[in-house]
C-alpha cells in the first residue's frame, strides 16, 4: 500500500489537529510535518519532502502566497493545496497562478477530505464544491489576459488544444482520452509537452489560461 506523505502548514493550531486527526483515520495518508507560519513551513517541506502540502494563505510572517511561490521553485515539487475558511478568499486565484493545485474550505467535510488528498497526490486538479463555483466565477480574466492566453495557446499543435480545453473543463486524464479517442498514456504526453510550451507548473495553472482565453 502507498502511504501519502502530508504536510500541514497552518497557523491555527486546532485547524493542524483536526487535519491530522482526520487525514491520520486513512489507512493510506499520514501527516508527517507540521509548520504555523509560511517560513516554518517552507523548511517542513524541504525536510520531509511530503506528497502533498495543505497550506492556509492568511499567516504572520512569511504568508501562504509567498511560501507557495517558493515551494513551487523547489525541484519537483510537491502539489499545493491552499486551504482557506471562505471560498471567496481574494488571494486564492493569486495562489493558483503562483503554483497552487487547487484549494479546499476548511469546512469540507471529512471524507471529501481525505478523497481530495489522494487526488491531490495522483497530480490533479483539487477544489471542493464551493471552491469551484467561485473560480469559475473568478478565473474570468481581464483583456490582457486573455490576450495573453490565446497568444500562447497559438503554440500548441491543434491536439494539445484539444487537450487543454478538456484541462479547463476540469477533465482527467482518462477523461480527456475518453472524449478525444485516445490512450491515458497518450493524453499524459500531450499534457507533459503541453505544461511545457506554455511555461506551466501544473494543471490548474494549465486550466486557468484555457478559462482566460476562452472566458
Amino acid at each position: 500500500m502507498t502511504v501519502v506523505r502530508v504536510v500541514v502548514v497552518d497557523d491555527e493550531q486546532m485547524v493542524c489537529v483536526f487535519l491530522r486527526t482526520i487525514l491520520g483515520s486513512a489507512e493510506d495518508i499520514e501527516v508527517v510535518g507540521e509548520a504555523h507560519d509560511g517560513a516554518a513551513g517552507i523548511e517542513t517541506v524541504a525536510r520531509c519532502r511530503p506528497d502533498v502540502v495543505l497550506m492556509d494563505l492568511r499567516m504572520p510572517g512569511v504568508d501562504g502566497l509567498t511560501a507557495i511561490e517558493r515551494i513551487s521553485e523547489f525541484a519537483d515539487p510537491p502539489p499545493i493545496v491552499v486551504l482557506t475558511t471562505f471560498d471567496a478568499d481574494q488571494y486564492v486565484m493569486r495562489a493558483l497562478r503562483a503554483g497552487a493545485a487547487g484549494f479546499l474550505v476548511k469546512s469540507t467535510p471529512p471524507e471529501d477530505m481525505i478523497g481530495l488528498v489522494r487526488v491531490a497526490a495522483e497530480g490533479h486538479t483539487v477544489l471542493s464544491a464551493a471552491a469551484a463555483r467561485r473560480l469559475v466565477a473568478e478565473s474570468t480574466g481581464s483583456q490582457p489576459a486573455r490576450d495573453r492566453a490565446r497568444k500562447l495557446i497559438k503554440a500548441l499543435t491543434e491536439r494539445e488544444a484539444e487537450v487543454l480545453a478538456g484541462i479547463g473543463d476540469g477533465l482527467s486524464n482518462a477523461q480527456i482520452a475518453a472524449r478525444l479517442y485516445l490512450s491515458e498514456a497518450t493524453v499524459k504526453g500531450y499534457v507533459s509537452r503541453m505544461l511545457d510550451k506554455l511555461g506551466c507548473e501544473n494543471r490548474t495553472q494549465a486550466g486557468l489560461i484555457a478559462r482566460d482565453a476562452n472566458p
